[in-house]
């Protein structure tokens, strides 16, 4: 079989990539980008932030708020989960409209403990119980403990992540997972 714009991929359909996708599909992960705090300035006086996130090949952002070093973005982006091994990557920039737009720091979110906390069955236990805890350490980007919880039907988990890679910022997001019908599930 030949490779045409239809069949790219090793000769595969676009369905059959689809329906492998869905094979290896455990479900999506919604970050709720909720702020930014203290970020570092790279204009005169301010920042105009945005954040990237990407896990694998998928890549995300949310807008540009202008001059504000503590932006409140409340936006979600949504993953794709095949592998809760990788990390998301999370990186802040400092819009620019006539140069290279500037790095203002970047994470990495650990979602093991996240997924794990999902294979809990939460639906007997109150709203607000506490599932697990994750406490900051080298190995993560935590700036505070990190507590996942069931809330309201669903497990959430709320993380203040410290930027790494410059003097000064941190990022606030909601982790929420959104099963699929016909996804392979945890």
């Amino acid at each position: 079989m030949v490779d045409s714009p239809l069949t790219s991929g090793g000769g595969r359909s676009p369905a059959s990539s689809t329906s492998s996708l869905m094979d290896n599909l455990l479900g999506l992960l919604r970050i709720r980008v909720q702020r930014g705090v203290n970020l570092a300035v790279r204009d005169v006086r301010s920042s105009d932030p945005y954040i990237v996130v990407h896990m694998g090949k998928q890549k995300l952002k949310t807008r540009v708020i202008k001059k504000d070093v503590n932006p409140e973005w409340n936006e979600d982006l949504t993953l794709s989960i095949t592998d809760p091994n990788h990390p998301v990557k999370l990186t802040v920039y400092d819009h620019d409209t006539f140069s290279k737009d500037d790095k203002m720091g970047d994470a990495e979110i650990d979602i093991k403990p996240y997924v794990e906390a999902l294979k809990i069955n939460p639906k007997c236990l109150p709203s607000g119980t506490v599932l697990a805890r994750v406490q900051p350490c080298r190995q993560n980007c935590l700036a505070e403990e990190s507590c996942i919880r069931y809330s309201d039907g669903k497990v959430v988990q709320d993380l203040c992540l410290r930027l790494r890679n410059v003097e000064c910022g941190e990022v606030e997001v909601e982790l929420q997972w959104i099963d699929l019908p016909g996804s392979k599930g945890l």
